[in-house]
């Protein structure tokens, strides 16, 4: 029987090692909830701009700490400067912030282009001045996002890990792609299992881990600490309690029911509207009914029926129609 790993952050010793990846416009406070509730032991912020400048802007501000997320709270930032890196972690510590990451695996060209996310990859002397800064500037445990390099030619994910063993960060999660593969192609775990070879610190692998019997598979192979579940999550929250079935028992799990989607589905658009507000979040909500009704039965006549409506009753009630007709 495999018994799965204990992961640990620092102080935090989470109740299974399955995480939530930060997501761009994605895992805002509303899925973080959600997908804790269905089993996420560990979930991060979406990524946020360390500019201080862009603290208050609209986008910005719903991706700050929350004293109201469950704990540990944990925010993702991304820059290139370390003074201006350490200064945003310092002001999100002192909102509530309980966990510090760092982004170095964003492979988005606008992202790239100013030298940030996977980009910093190539460029382990500011890593280092990076890592020093932001570690020095907090108390709390500052963790790493990193990619297997930055081409098939030059992957050096082992040495950024051991820069950040050296400069105090406390935990590496790495995707098994390099900056260059962006999201083509297949996720690679050789690199990860080096640097779990690499490194004492907990290691966290992610990259097309999309069902129970792949994580397995994953933490067997690299010996990782934690796997870190992404894109598999949108519009199926439950493949965290599926996977922490199959990893403690060896058995499949039932998957959700059609009352869990209307359930979930209904707590995710109302949290939505909230937290966005009427226009804002309608838009947003639209391509959350376009993944869930990957998973549901005419899920493109409900996605395609959904995508016109502009006011938050108009798609609370499609919603209840759409789970109340007699077909389904």
């Amino acid at each position: 029987m495999f018994s799965p790993p204990t992961l640990t952050i620092g102080a935090y010793t989470f109740k299974n090692p399955v995480a939530l990846a930060p997501m761009a416009g994605i895992t805002d406070a509303v899925f973080r909830q959600i997908c804790r509730q269905h089993g996420a032991g560990y979930t991060l912020a979406e990524m946020v701009a360390s500019k201080k400048n862009l603290r208050n802007s609209k986008k910005s501000s719903t991706r700050h700490a929350n004293q109201n997320d469950p704990e540990p709270r944990a925010i993702q930032l991304i820059g290139t400067d370390p003074t201006e890196l350490a200064d945003a972690a310092r002001w999100q510590v002192s909102q509530g912030a309980q966990i510090i990451d760092l982004n170095l695996g964003c492979p988005a060209k606008k992202v790239c282009s100013v030298a940030a996310g996977s980009a910093l990859m190539a460029m382990p002397d500011r890593v280092v001045d990076i890592f020093e800064s932001v570690v020095s500037a907090v108390n709390v445990p500052v963790t790493v996002k990193i990619r297997t390099g930055t081409d098939q030619q030059h992957k050096n994910a082992v040495q950024i890990a051991q820069l950040a063993q050296t400069h105090g960060l406390q935990a590496i999660t790495v995707h098994g792609r390099t900056r260059a593969d962006k999201f083509s192609g297949s996720a690679e775990y050789d690199t990860i299992k080096a640097v779990k070879h690499a490194v004492d610190i907990p290691v966290i692998a992610n990259g097309d881990i999309c069902s129970p019997k792949q994580a397995q598979f994953v933490l067997k192979y690299t010996a990782a600490d934690g796997i870190m579940i992404g894109r598999a999550s949108q519009g199926y929250p439950w493949i965290f309690r599926e996977i922490n079935h199959y990893l403690t028992t060896g058995n499949t799990r039932s998957p959700a029911s059609l009352n869990e989607f209307y359930e979930t589905i209904l707590q995710h658009v109302l949290g939505l509207h909230r937290l966005y507000g009427d226009t804002l979040g309608v838009r947003i909500a639209r391509k959350h009914i376009g993944w869930y009704g990957q998973h549901l039965p005419h899920g493109d006549q409900l996605r395609k029926q959904f995508n016109p409506l502009n006011s938050p009753q108009a798609q609370l009630d499609l919603i209840k129609q759409y789970f109340e007709t007699p077909v389904l």
